[in-house]
């Protein structure tokens, strides 16, 4: 959590959105879960719901207990890993565009996409609904991901590069 885009994303969630899932759902929790927190991530456990946990050994127990999780990245760049473990563990996942993009996965039937202005709260408001089944988004994780099913595609393409040949050959005298 000293990454800047995973500091704004959770400092915008916190201070923007979760206030409206809490008047909703005044139990809801919000835990932050990553390691090496700044000292603003930190601030961030003063607000009512709010949990900062820094390092932990293994982040599966704590999507496992979660009713959702959120990525509201504002920023992001490559394939979000916390976005693939979350959908391979079947978590619901509300997501920004920029968190999913590059992740093969449908909105809609994966995961919710949270669309519209950055400050609005409205597309983040599901998260206080009650949410469905994610069995498809772990069904295309494991379609899209897999590493057996993945590295056997690599293995077939070596199987077909043909056998080295010198770089230099002898010329004939």
């Amino acid at each position: 959590m000293d990454y800047w885009p995973n500091v704004d994303a959770v400092t915008w969630f916190a201070n923007h959105i979760f206030p409206a899932v809490r008047d909703a759902v005044p139990a809801a929790q919000f835990t932050i879960v990553g390691s090496r927190p700044t000292e603003v991530v930190l601030a961030l456990a003063r607000q009512p719901g709010v949990v900062v946990t820094g390092s932990v050994s293994d982040v599966r127990p704590w999507l496992a207990h979660a009713v959702c999780a959120v990525a509201p990245l504002r920023i992001a760049r490559g394939v979000q890993n916390k976005v693939l473990e979350a959908l391979a563990m079947a978590r619901p996942v509300i997501a920004s565009p920029q968190a999913v993009e590059g992740i093969r996965a449908v909105a809609g039937r994966d995961y919710l996409l949270a669309q519209g202005e950055p400050t609005s709260r409205a597309p983040w408001l599901p998260i206080a609904a009650p949410v469905t089944s994610a069995a498809p988004a772990r069904d295309c994780i494991l379609m899209n991901y897999d590493w057996a099913r993945n590295l056997g595609a690599i293995d077939g393409l070596f199987e077909q590069v043909p056998e080295p040949r010198p770089i230099l050959e002898a010329c004939p005298a």
